[in-house]
């Protein structure tokens, strides 16, 4: 029953993020960059559903902007890390020797660095925009997908099925991608799921930083970011942003958990 809750809420709440996302890569209520100094900080209204800044621009043209922006960026993040990740991983793992010592070396050194600091760092080489953003926050959650395949592998490795593989006169590359790397996409499913969260509040965290997309263009992140000196006499423009990115971590937590139980039947809880 908590299963089914979980990807019922969850599932509920990220149609609602690509929802917004798809609509408004293609259509919003008003310019989201265009300014109106006449209509700056106006309550929520019929006309402007989440009010406007401080530029007159209508929040909810940039709250659906911005979900896209955050969208693009969690997702080619997340394809990034587990993409090396898996490989990396699969080959330390399947390997094993002085390959395992040296890459698990350095993700080791890699993972004693929190992910964000790990990334802000990258972004002070690579500049503040979307690529070099996406290229940041890769490098730092590829170090958690490595050590997570890397145990699935050292385990599967052992399996009959790959042994009998190896004594048919398979290569070793062969049993690793046919029998191997399938079987350890399990784990990384979940772990992407979770992953996309992370990244999307960490995109939000570096653009609250400044070293995010740089405006004019909407993110949540500098959407907040924004809002702060008005957060007593305009508090319409932090509380969208921010409920936005609360839900859709809430919704992302949820199908995390559903993914898990559905892949792992030991972890369901009624």
């Amino acid at each position: 029953m908590r299963m089914r809750a979980n990807t019922a809420i969850g599932s509920v709440l990220m149609v609602f993020l690509l929802g917004a996302a798809i609509t408004g890569a293609f259509w919003t209520p008003f310019d989201p960059l265009r300014i109106n100094l006449r209509a700056r900080l106006q309550a929520p209204s019929s006309l402007h559903w989440f009010g406007t800044d401080e530029f007159g621009r209508d929040v909810l043209s940039r709250v659906m902007v911005g979900a896209g922006a955050s969208v693009v960026i969690a997702v080619l993040t997340v394809l990034l890390a587990v993409t090396i990740g898996v490989m990396v991983g699969c080959t330390a793992g399947y390997i094993r020797g002085w390959v395992d010592r040296i890459i698990m070396a350095v993700t080791d050194a890699l993972l004693a660095f929190p992910g964000i600091l790990l990334a802000l760092a990258v972004m002070i080489v690579v500049g503040a925009n979307k690529t070099g953003l996406i290229l940041a926050l890769g490098l730092a959650y590829i170090p958690s997908v490595v050590r997570v395949v890397r145990g699935t592998v050292l385990s599967i490795r052992e399996k009959e099925y790959v042994e009998a593989s190896r004594v048919i006169g398979n290569s070793e590359v062969y049993s690793m991608m046919r029998h191997v790397m399938p079987n350890a996409i399990a784990p990384v499913a979940v772990l992407a799921t979770s992953m996309f969260g992370w990244v999307l509040l960490a995109e939000s965290a570096l653009s609250f930083l400044g070293l995010g997309v740089p405006p004019p263009a909407p993110t949540w992140g500098n959407m907040l970011a924004a809002s702060r000196p008005f957060m007593e006499t305009a508090a319409w423009l932090s509380i969208a942003p921010g409920l936005c990115i609360a839900l859709t971590l809430l919704g992302i937590n949820l199908l995390g958990d559903s993914l898990r139980d559905r892949l792992d039947p030991r972890m369901a809880q009624g």
